[in-house]
């Protein structure tokens, strides 16, 4: 698996955020983007998943495992995503978000992967809990399995540490890098907190105009 991004910019009412660049992310590689706020990082993600909105406007081609991406839905391009907000459905149990995201498959097949991923997660027996009873980490691992359960072939972390306290924030960032280098599926990080960038990862940074360079 790899994700490409070939001369990718991104402009915020017809002015130039993110100059053009290009990267390859290889397979259970975590590249991270750092970069003030305002500075396009989110946006920049959102263009790469499908679902950017004006004022801004993306260019460049998005490339997975060799295939073109750029018109193609965001429901099609079998890329995950981590926010800041784990964003679990409130109105569902804890396995029924984790199944919401499993792949079609029989009644029983669904219910094992749930209890699989709950295992991995090490929350056997939470599967009837709603997500409102779980401390901030617990919801933070749900999040991480409900989008693995979906089999992305990338995958975008948008400051998802961000809200957790210090010492549960390097648990949770050990696990999630972990689980996704296991599954080797390439994955963009950006944050503003060179405390969140894995150990030997890539490192770019986004300069006053909008440039991007190595860390």
């Amino acid at each position: 698996m790899s994700l490409g991004l070939q001369n990718i910019s991104l402009l915020l009412n017809n002015k130039t955020l993110i100059a053009p660049f290009s990267m390859d992310i290889a397979e259970g590689e975590v590249v991270t983007l750092i970069g003030p706020s305002g500075s396009g990082k989110s946006a920049l993600l959102s263009y790469i998943a499908g679902d950017l909105t004006f004022p801004f406007a993306g260019g460049g081609e998005i490339l997975l495992n060799g295939t073109t991406l750029n018109n193609a839905p965001p429901q099609s391009r079998n890329i995950g995503r981590l926010f800041q907000d784990d964003l679990l459905f409130a109105h569902m149990t804890v396995g029924e978000n984790l199944l919401f995201a499993t792949p079609r498959g029989s009644r029983s097949e669904r219910e094992a992967m749930m209890q699989t991923a709950l295992q991995r997660a090490e929350l056997e027996g939470f599967e009837n809990r709603p997500p409102h009873t779980l401390s901030g980490g617990q919801r933070s691992r749900v999040s991480l399995m409900r989008s693995l359960l979906a089999k992305p072939q990338a995958m975008l972390l948008d400051e998802p540490f961000n809200k957790l306290d210090h010492e549960l924030r390097g648990t949770i960032r050990d696990y999630t890098f972990s689980h996704l280098k296991e599954r080797n599926v390439p994955t963009l990080l950006v944050t503003h907190d060179l405390g969140d960038v894995p150990a030997g990862g890539r490192i770019f940074e986004i300069n006053k105009f909008g440039e991007l360079s190595h860390v």
